[in-house]
């Protein structure tokens, strides 16, 4: 069933919010930071990946996301659907569903024998290709994707993703220089509004979780081991 009508994107983006606090996905800890994929510390970690162990939640969320793409990037704009080896495969394959499109996905490398491919399905030259993803942090993971899609002589000019964590002002500009537009539901903002609202953890761990979404790379200098 193809999505056509939802809230409005502020009503998403709370909704989103909930429901990645609703299933545990949402962790805080200021006194024991989480070390991020690039090795620097962070008071807050979000695992997307849980989202496929609920179906009513990972239902919803995929309709919202179905219905932002067709909002902001056009009703008839893409003819196939990618997802990033290996947390956005499940995404991509929903969204293919919703939107009656072909999907593929994408090797972080080649496999390194058989074919040697980094696309893994049917992508055709001249494909408009949607990037689905479960989350973005500062764009840069998405862009080898994209250069990948790309090599294939098909197009890749969109990114769509649950969670955008929202703090780091190079990510729009970093992949708006690749050609990419970014499509979300939700950010650390919209979490760390619902989690106030909801008294889901102590109110100073809120306090500090904000002082690092103001300022992330000055947070992490100041509580690097």
């Amino acid at each position: 069933m193809i999505p056509s009508t939802f809230p409005p994107k502020d009503e998403i983006a709370r909704l989103t919010a909930r429901m990645l606090l609703e299933i545990g996905a949402v962790n805080f800890n200021t006194d024991e930071p989480y070390i991020l994929a690039s090795g620097l510390p962070s008071p807050s970690y979000i695992d997307c990946r849980k989202l496929i162990s609920f179906p009513r939640i990972r239902s919803t969320l995929m309709d919202f996301l179905a219905v932002t793409v067709m909002r902001e990037a056009g009703f008839e704009a893409f003819d196939n659907i990618a997802g990033g080896e290996t947390a956005g495969i499940p995404f991509a394959a929903l969204m293919a569903e919703r939107l009656a499109l072909p999907m593929t996905y994408v090797r972080k490398k080649p496999k390194g024998y058989g074919r040697n491919a980094r696309i893994e399905g049917v992508m055709a030259e001249g494909d408009r290709v949607l990037l689905v993803e479960d989350l973005t942090t500062d764009g840069g993971s998405k862009l080898s994707f994209v250069d990948a899609i790309r090599e294939t002589g098909a197009t890749c000019g969109h990114t769509a993703v649950i969670f955008y964590y929202g703090i780091f002002a190079e990510t729009i500009r970093k992949l708006g220089d690749h050609g990419v537009e970014l499509h979300h539901l939700c950010t650390w903002w919209d979490v760390l509004a619902e989690a106030r609202a909801q008294g889901n953890f102590a109110p100073e761990t809120l306090t500090e979780v904000q002082a690092f979404l103001n300022d992330p790379r000055k947070w992490q200098e100041a509580n690097k081991k």
